[in-house]
């Protein structure tokens, strides 16, 4: 087990946090205002190796470990969790380009992908599927050198914006083993895009539905073999989830030290607020629960790079815990800033808003419970 970080963690860690305090958090409220979507400043992360972090490094990807990256996810959602959940989607999307293409098909998409001259989506959820994603529906059928797709994707991060969408179709039966993974470049014809949903947080990168209305994909596009999209897909979710702990953590983080400053300068009754024993129990029960999911996601990040048999039920139980504590914390630091809290220029109510849905998307808590009991009722068997 790793309860310390290495001298290199902690430089990669500390290079990720420099980042976002220079270059993403002064201009976090503006861009969630105005839903600007910060392509530049990737990039310029993408220049520090952070557009491919796990990816191998024969096609200019860092090579790093999913620790690593649960370091560098947590200390860019400090800056901004919606930025930093963005830059974790992309980089599950070319891990699957990288786990599963083909030699050529990783030679010619990777390298832009980790300079994120080009940036990718992950197209999953359909609007009659969500988390029963086995039932997707998008088809795509056989027709000589290309497939030929019809279909919907829905809350796809990116889309409009992305170049490359790892989408899951259905190429055979119903049931996960009917399922493909095509790699959909953007200006494929019949591929359209819905309007930007207005949302409750998150406002910093688009989410739009994804159209195929006859849209032709070369079967060269496809990673794998037929009927293996689904293992593909969830193999994905698996380092997702803890790329989504990770932002859950570094954004409450945020909020707490806002709310740790603030209660060492705000007075009531004659004292500061840290001077009042039943505020201060309350931070240290925040600290706490923070300092836990950090731990328990480190457990998890650390299984998942050995391989470990339990990864897939660790990684479940890491996502559940760590985005409802980090959305607990938030919301606590909120009301530990009392009215203030409640007012944008503060910056605790984006977290707020941002971290919410983190307990909805790469599987909703609910079905990492079901990951997690299924996994432990299968093991007594």
């Amino acid at each position: 087990m790793q309860f310390a970080l290495t001298e290199d963690q902690v430089a990669v860690r500390d290079m990720a946090r420099a980042f976002a305090a220079d270059k993403i958090a002064p201009f976090a409220l503006k861009w969630d205002e105005e839903k600007h979507f910060p392509i530049d400043v990737m990039r310029e992360a993408a220049v520090l190796g952070i557009g491919g972090i796990y990816i191998r490094d024969d096609v200019g990807g860092s090579a790093l470990s999913r620790f690593d990256a649960a370091l560098i996810f947590e200390a860019l959602a400090q800056g901004c969790p919606t930025v930093s959940s963005f830059i974790s989607i992309h980089n599950m999307a070319a891990w699957m380009i990288d786990a599963y293409g083909s030699d050529a098909q990783r030679r010619k998409w990777l390298p832009k992908l980790c300079a994120m001259d080009l940036l990718a989506s992950y197209c999953l959820t359909e609007p009659g599927a969500g988390s029963d994603a086995a039932a997707l529906r998008t088809r795509a059928v056989r027709n000589g050198d290309h497939y030929v797709l019809d279909g919907q994707k829905q809350f796809i991060s990116g889309a409009g914006k992305s170049d490359i969408y790892v989408t899951m179709v259905r190429t055979g039966d119903d049931g996960p083993g009917g399922i493909s993974t095509l790699v959909v470049e953007r200006d494929t014809p019949g591929l359209s895009f819905g309007a930007n949903e207005r949302k409750m947080g998150w406002n910093a990168q688009p989410t739009r539905a994804v159209t195929f209305d006859n849209a032709r994909v070369p079967v060269a596009n496809r990673l794998g073999d037929e009927g293996i999209g689904f293992r593909i897909a969830m193999a994905g979710l698996d380092g997702g989830r803890l790329n989504i702990a990770a932002c859950s953590l570094g954004g409450a983080q945020s909020a707490f030290d806002k709310a740790l400053a603030y209660m060492k300068e705000r007075k009531a009754f004659g004292k500061r607020l840290d001077e009042f024993q039943a505020l201060r129990f309350k931070i240290a029960d925040m600290a706490t629960e923070l300092e836990a999911a950090r731990t328990f996601l480190w457990r998890a990040a650390s299984a998942l790079d050995r391989k470990d048999p339990d990864a897939p039920a660790l990684c479940a139980m890491a996502k559940r815990f760590a985005t409802d504590v980090g959305f607990d914390v938030a919301n606590q630091a909120l009301q530990l800033h009392g009215g203030y809290g409640y007012l944008s220029e503060y910056g605790i109510e984006k977290i707020v808003r941002d971290l919410r849905v983190h307990q909805i998307l790469e599987g909703t808590n609910e079905i990492m419970r079901l990951i997690i009991s299924r996994k432990l009722i299968e093991g007594t068997r």
